[in-house]
């Protein structure tokens, strides 16, 4: 017999989930605009940082959903909750810079070091392990998570799907961060935040990727993961 599923993290374990506000870091690329979209279409309040203010605001604007648009730093100082979606090349400088303003806050590393050749995509192994390590590493006084690895930006911007048929993986070293991480994934229809281990599991999580877009150059599509028998 299969086992029933798993009830997901309550509100009441997790706090008002709804009433946080999420800054998303590199929000402007098209996994951060999604990301901001999906949860802002539910009422989340979203904050969108990119290096500039400009910049940040004319995506926020295009997004509508009352987004606002900040630097990272600001958007950082701004949030509880700090996903961070920029691109591998500049992830440790990135989170060096923005250190003092991520004290305290849960911070969700969604990142994939990823390199491109003739052959299509590859994983890269960071010296720490993975970029979640690495910004845990980064950010000895923030409480560092890693999510959202294997979300497809075309599907998360399209405004004609309701639902988004997803499991996200979830990792981290607090058990309550996780809870909160999870229960703010299942605000987006249709998708489940599922617990996968702490973060030195990350980097098979992040180097799946490398998996997905080979998967979805052959077939065509914006296949995604769901975890079985749970």
């Amino acid at each position: 017999m299969s086992a029933a599923p798993q009830a997901l993290p309550s509100q009441s374990e997790t706090g008002d989930i709804a009433q946080q506000t999420v800054g998303i870091l590199g929000g402007t690329g098209p996994q951060g605009s999604g990301l901001a979209y999906r949860l802002a279409r539910v009422g989340q309040p979203v904050v969108i940082g990119s290096r500039t203010t400009d910049k940040a605001q004319a995506a926020a604007a295009e997004l509508g959903l009352g987004i606002s648009g900040l630097t990272n730093a600001e958007a950082a100082k701004r949030s509880d909750i700090v996903i961070v979606t920029v691109p591998w090349d500049g992830h440790a400088a990135t989170l060096e810079e923005l250190r003092e303003d991520l004290v305290g806050k849960l911070v969700i590393d969604s990142v994939n070091p990823l390199g491109f050749d003739s052959k299509g995509a590859y994983a890269i192994r960071p010296p720490e392990g993975s970029a979640a390590e690495q910004a845990a590493a980064l950010l000895p006084d923030s409480r560092v998570t890693a999510a959202f690895h294997h979300l497809s930006a075309v599907l998360l911007t399209d405004p004609k799907i309701e639902a988004i048929d997803t499991d996200v993986m979830v990792l981290g070293e607090d058990r309550a961060d996780t809870d909160t991480v999870q229960a703010l994934i299942a605000r987006i229809p249709g998708m489940r935040g599922v617990f996968s281990g702490r973060l030195r599991n990350a980097h098979q999580v992040e180097s799946l990727v490398a998996n997905l877009i080979s998967l979805n150059r052959r077939y065509k599509t914006h296949a995604g993961i769901r975890i079985t028998d749970l």
